[in-house]
């Protein structure tokens, strides 16, 4: 009968080397005489982990990657270095960073900007969000779903450039005007008209498309199938101005939403930065670019509560104002049609959109000056001077 299990003999022969205590065959200590030749030297090989190899392979990974990064910005680093701050190619810089910003971002939440929008024309359109999306995809498809995608993208690139390259404009400029002691002053008076400068003439620029991606979305089917296809309808059948016929509304959304949206970040990162140890300069890009966007969906939330009877008006404006008539009678119309309530028809939807959108926006594009070696925007202000008195007879 075969024996069940192996012997010690059999044992001891097969796991020779592998235990620490000395082998039976070895007798009084003197290593094994007998050694198998498929038996690994363990002395050639020291105490080995699967997490600590693991872990060193992502580091080395981790630093082949950063080493790379640091490799592009630097180089971006090189070519910006000969851009001067506040110079026409600083400018220019920070308004394509603008475009980046808002574009994008923008375009990302176009299926909730329509629901926003439908919602605001007609409150009894959908109950909610997967409602809507559900039937317009289940009538229009997918592309029914980002309804308005293409003005979305060229009004807002036009826009965030203006905005974000005019901000460090008139910040600059008006900063120059309190002088530098005076601006920690009045710092908050300074990015408010900032802002609302910069976004004056922004609107301008957006304003045409605004007009095309809100009628886009609030017909149905669609008017037009193109941004400029919509541009050449409104044309042609109410003339240049019927592009401009939301532009009052859209100053009175607009202007409010970039000062709040530009004060409250900057006092925003300017709090976080307080609240963390050290300075803004101990931070790598990672924090920076977290803090933005920390401080941009604070800014977002704030916001969206400001402007958001404006938004419903000029929803309501380009929807359904009539040609030839004037904008307050248009508007009293309007508000009598809807009331105080129906101004904030779809809130808890622009929040989240807009929340997030500003984060996105204010990371995106201080990532961008980062990456062209400019400093972030915002930051805690620098410590004030102790002045220390002499004592009299010193």
């Amino acid at each position: 009968m075969q024996p069940v299990f192996p012997s010690p003999q059999t044992l001891d022969h097969a796991f020779a080397g592998c235990s620490p205590f000395l082998s039976r065959s070895s007798g009084s200590g003197s290593p094994s005489k007998r050694r198998s030749p498929w038996l690994a030297r363990h002395e050639l090989y020291p105490a080995w982990s699967a997490v600590d190899d693991a872990k060193n392979k992502v580091a080395k990974l981790s630093d082949a990657a950063m080493a790379e990064v640091e490799k592009a910005t630097s180089k971006a680093s090189g070519s910006s270095g000969k851009i001067e701050l506040y110079s026409p190619q600083f400018y220019a810089a920070c308004t394509f960073g603008g475009v980046l910003a808002c574009g994008l971002t923008h375009t990302a939440v176009t299926p909730l900007d329509l629901v926003k929008c439908r919602r605001q024309v007609d409150s009894k359109m959908y109950k909610g969000n997967f409602e809507a999306w559900g039937k317009i995809a289940r009538a229009e498809g997918l592309r029914g779903v980002y309804t308005g995608w293409s003005p979305t993208l060229w009004g807002y690139s036009v826009q965030g450039g203006f905005k974000y390259g005019g901000y460090e404009f008139f910040k600059k400029f008006y900063g120059d005007l309190v002088g530098e002691e005076n601006f920690h002053k009045y710092k908050t008076a300074v990015y408010l008209a900032g802002s609302a400068s910069a976004e004056l003439i922004a609107d301008v620029g957006l304003c045409p498309f605004e007009a095309v991606k809100v009628r886009m979305q609030t017909t149905i089917p669609p008017f037009a199938k193109t941004t400029f296809g919509g541009i050449n309808h409104i044309i042609e059948k109410e003339g240049f101005g019927g592009l401009y016929k939301g532009l009052y509304p859209l100053w009175g959304r607009q202007i409010p939403y970039t000062m709040m949206k530009f004060a409250s970040f900057e006092t925003a990162v300017e709090m976080i930065y307080s609240y963390l140890p050290g300075q803004k300069a101990n931070y790598g890009k990672g924090a920076q670019t977290a803090v933005s966007f920390t401080g941009g969906y604070i800014a977002g939330i704030l916001c969206a509560i400001v402007s958001h009877p404006a938004d419903v008006m000029v929803s309501k404006l380009n929807a359904t104002r009539q040609p030839g008539e004037a904008f307050g009678a248009a508007t009293s119309r309007i508000y009598k049609d809807i009331g105080f309530g129906g101004l904030w028809n779809g809130l808890p939807v622009r929040i989240v959109m807009i929340g997030t959108l500003t984060g996105l926006q204010w990371m995106i594009y201080d990532y961008f000056k980062i990456f062209m070696g400019f400093p972030t925007t915002g930051g805690a202000p620098p410590p004030e001077e102790k002045i220390v008195g002499k004592l009299p007879g010193q």
